[in-house]
């Protein structure tokens, strides 16, 4: 530090070489009306440092790096070649140094010197932070994992001050997470738990389900706007599962039905139909993707003219990890069977007995019909009678005089 002083006070002297002597100069005491303060600016910014000189009278003011021991500037004069650097004063007491475009190299300490005899100086830091920034290359790409394996996703971000990772699912789901320092349950196991965030570098799942699947989001902060995130989409691969809405038909023969599963794999399954271990032809497939998650709405039609066309239909959908079937029976209607269940929308089994419509009709016209007679006899009964009872009346009021 005393080198420095020493090389700024040669330089003053050598700059203004008619100016007043030091001993001249002694004879009033400038003095500094406050520290400087220190400034915290964002990286691209302007930073500006304030000293506050009173009484400087004759006396020249300079700026210093004090980490590179760079004079900066003399009085109103800039003595470095940064372009970035300018000085201005207010009457000579209030002298600011101004960094336009603020650099991380710029953070360091500042001094504001007077050429007093001793020299008199005072220093000021410059803190430069910066957004956090996610470094691609060092952070987790989309990953596939099978069910059952584990998975550990990490994002690396820079910044100053250092930034604070938060893991979070796409649209605030919850997480299935397990903390590495907790403890078991009862029998010692550990569990996992449903949280909407972690805060953490690496973040690690274990024996993934497809309730795990989604998209992860990293978020990076540190104070400094910006605050920034990277979407990593976790693909879990599994085995199809397929359900129907119904497990068993009671129907008449010659009925048409269409028999319907539904079925959700990841990677895409390949779906059929099987009747006594014969593959049946026909039927739709209608697939659609969502998240990854492959859906097939299977549908055949079927119409039982035999003893053979009952019986048990499998719908079957098949993958790289595994195979699943249902199976859906086609009984014949008995008389018994006149009522409706209802559907519900569990998978859990249930069944629909379907009537023919061309019996339905008939019974509801016999009805009818039966309804119609039974009242139309009532009603000429009724007429009849009334009939009756005006002849009679008729009758009485022709009654011959005495």
């Amino acid at each position: 530090m005393k080198k420095v002083l020493v090389h700024v006070l040669l330089i003053l002297q050598s700059v203004w070489p008619g100016s007043t002597t030091f001993s001249e100069l002694n004879n009033s005491d400038p003095k500094f009306s406050g520290p400087i303060n220190n400034v915290t600016v964002p990286v691209g910014r302007d930073a500006l440092l304030t000293c506050i000189v009173h009484d400087l009278v004759s006396y020249k003011v300079a700026w210093l790096r004090v980490d590179t021991q760079t004079i900066l500037s003399i009085q109103n004069h800039v003595i470095t070649k940064n372009h970035r650097i300018g000085i201005s004063h207010t009457e000579h007491r209030i002298w600011q140094l101004r960094i336009r475009d603020v650099h991380e190299s710029d953070r360091g300490w500042y001094m504001c010197q007077i050429n007093t005899d001793p020299m008199k100086s005072q220093m000021g830091y410059l803190d430069v932070v910066v957004p956090p920034d996610i470094v691609d290359y060092q952070t987790s790409q989309d990953v596939v994992r099978a069910s059952g394996q584990n998975v550990t996703l990490t994002c690396t971000a820079t910044g100053v001050p250092p930034p604070t990772i938060t893991w979070r699912r796409e649209e605030n789901a919850p997480m299935l997470w397990m903390p590495d320092n907790v403890n078991g349950d009862d029998d010692g196991e550990k569990k996992e738990r449903e949280v909407y965030s972690v805060e953490s570098q690496n973040l690690t799942l274990w024996q993934l389900q497809r309730e795990h699947m989604g998209a992860y989001l990293c978020i990076a902060s540190n104070g400094v706007p910006p605050t920034v995130s990277k979407r990593i989409m976790l693909v879990v691969n599994f085995a199809p599962t397929i359900w129907t809405r119904y497990d068993t038909i009671y129907v008449g023969v010659g009925q048409k039905l269409t028999l319907e599963c539904i079925s959700e794999s990841q990677p895409a399954s390949i779906n059929f139909w099987l009747k006594d271990k014969e593959l049946l032809q026909g039927g739709t497939y209608d697939a659609r993707t969502v998240d990854h998650v492959h859906r097939i709405v299977m549908r055949i039609t079927v119409r039982p003219l035999t003893k053979h066309d009952f019986g048990e239909y499998k719908c079957i959908a098949k993958n790289a990890l595994g195979e699943t079937e249902r199976s859906i029976t086609v009984h014949h209607k008995a008389k018994k069977h006149v009522q409706h269940s209802h559907q519900t929308s569990s998978r859990d089994n249930q069944f629909i007995v379907i009537e023919d419509i061309r019996q339905r009709l008939l019974f509801a016209l016999t009805t009818t019909f039966k309804i119609l007679a039974k009242y139309t006899h009532y009603y000429a009964i009724a007429v009849l009678t009334l009939m009756h009872t005006k002849n009679v009346t008729e009758s009485q009021r022709r009654v011959p005089p005495l």
